[in-house]
């Protein structure tokens, strides 16, 4: 009875192990395309304020794509650097 504990235990390890795998590359892959996204806002010399806004909507919604019910985490971690990133190159207020 204890072995069969433990392989129904092992079998839902291994999917959330995958799934903790699958969250993991999810993360990499949101925080590729936000440096991504501030890379450009920040080098392209040619960008206008509305492209630049765009392009952080656009961020969003990937996110929110990526992690739907993760808003109020986007809105904390990186909505404020890209805005900041829009402030200072834009000298905005």
């Amino acid at each position: 009875m204890e072995s069969s504990r433990r392989i129904g235990q092992s079998g839902n390890v291994s999917g959330s192990i995958s799934e903790r795998e699958q969250e993991a590359r999810n993360i990499r892959r949101l925080q590729v395309m936000i440096n991504m996204v501030m890379s450009v806002i920040c080098e392209d010399p040619n960008l206008t304020v509305e492209e630049a806004s765009e392009l952080a909507a656009g961020a969003k919604r990937a996110a929110l794509a990526m992690f739907p019910d993760k808003e109020l985490a986007y809105d904390i971690l990186y909505k404020p650097r890209l805005q900041r990133l829009m402030n200072e190159r834009f000298r905005l207020q």
